[in-house]
Order: C-alpha cells, then structure tokens, then sequence
C-alpha cells in the first residue's frame, strides 16, 4: 500500500499543475487551460464536420441519379467521413496533455496514420506522377511500422 502512494507523488505529469516552481506552476495552469480551450475548439469544430458530411452525402445523393452514389461520390462522401475521425482523434490527442503517465507517441503516430490513409483513399490518381505514390506508400509504411513498433508488447 505505502508504494502505491509513494508512486503516485512522483509520478511523472504532463504540464503538471502543483509542479514546486511557482512560475513553472503558474505557466502549466495557464498551458492547460489553452489546452481546455482547445478541446471547446475541437468539439465545436467535430459537430462542423459531422454536420458537413451528413450534408455531403445528402447533396450526393440528390444530384443526377437519384439517390445513387457514384465512385466519385463515394470518395467525396469517405473523404467527409475521414475527416470526421481525424479530428476526433485529434482532439483525443489535445486532451491527453491533460492526463498524467500517458504516452502521447502511440496516439500521434496513429493520428498521422489515418491522415495518410484518408489521403491515400481519396487521391486523385489520374492527374498524380507516380512518384507521388511512392512517396505516400514510404509514408504509410513508415508510420504503419511506427506504430507497430510502439504498441507491441515487450
């Protein structure tokens, strides 16, 4: 019992709010607070977004023909969506600065991850060199190694 309360003092708080520097104290607050104002930013931001692809495919789905999605609507419609999740993520990124003993890394590089896979889905590969594909493929497979390389177990 006594270790559980001696780690719990010592452990490591990201921005941490009682920190024994008075100035380093009061500017983690003041951080903290940004950050509290950001997650407000990010959700205001998630319902936006939300509402813009709910109203993407209800515009794809009114335009000649009638209720029939297209592949080219189709990747308008998941480019919406994907949004949507990366900024969900994002915000769950902005709000672990605000929890203790939380490894940001894992969360970061799955962020990015699904930034290049929304970017992967929806690129336009008629107008694209191939060198552009290369490029995302190293991308991906660099973060999706990353990513591997972090989550597993030891």
């Amino acid at each position: 019992m006594a270790n559980n309360s001696e780690n719990s003092s010592t452990a490591h708080v990201e921005l941490d709010p009682e920190h024994e520097d008075a100035v380093v104290r009061w500017c983690n607050r003041m951080i903290r607070h940004g950050v509290r104002l950001m997650s407000v930013l990010m959700l205001i931001i998630i319902v936006l977004a939300i509402i813009d692809a709910g109203f993407t495919t209800f515009q794809k789905l009114l335009e000649p023909p009638l209720y029939i999605l297209e592949v080219s609507d189709l990747l308008t419609v998941f480019s919406a969506v994907l949004v949507v999740l990366i900024a969900v993520e994002i915000y769950t990124n902005i709000t672990l600065y605000l929890t203790a003993n939380v490894i940001h890394i894992k969360l970061v590089v799955a962020t990015a991850l699904m930034a290049v896979a929304r970017k992967i889905i929806t690129l336009d590969d008629k107008n694209l060199e191939p060198q552009y594909f290369l490029g995302y493929a190293a991308l991906g497979l660099s973060l999706g190694l990353t990513y591997w390389l972090i989550a597993r177990k030891p």
